[in-house]
């Protein structure tokens, strides 16, 4: 995965990357403003999640595929009473890493 500069293990990004941090390393990777960074961002996390609501899975080469998966009606118990209780299907989304990302993560 080429190197964007995103998520070293330095002690910049100690805890969670926000949308914030992202678009300030846009704005400082190409020099844009800051109005138009946060743009950049915003429109790429839309894009990403106007394609996975639309059934689509949303695949970054070097980064990993959100995957969307229809799971169906079961039967679960509440631990508490033992009381069978039915589970409506749902659509649930996962993410799997690529073999780039996790050989990085591994490091």
């Amino acid at each position: 995965m080429a190197d964007a500069g995103v998520a070293r293990s330095n002690g910049i990004h100690a805890g969670t990357l926000t949308r914030a941090d992202l678009s300030d390393i846009v704005h400082n990777r190409l020099g844009v403003s800051r109005a138009e960074s946060a743009s950049m961002v915003e429109r790429v996390l839309y894009h990403m999640c106007h394609a996975l609501s639309e059934g689509q899975n949303v695949k970054i080469s070097g980064f990993g595929t959100f995957i969307l998966r229809d799971k169906g009606e079961r039967v679960g118990r509440n631990p508490k009473t033992g009381v069978e209780v039915p589970i409506a299907p749902r659509r649930v989304m996962t993410f799997r890493a690529s073999q780039i990302m996790r050989d990085r993560i591994a490091k």
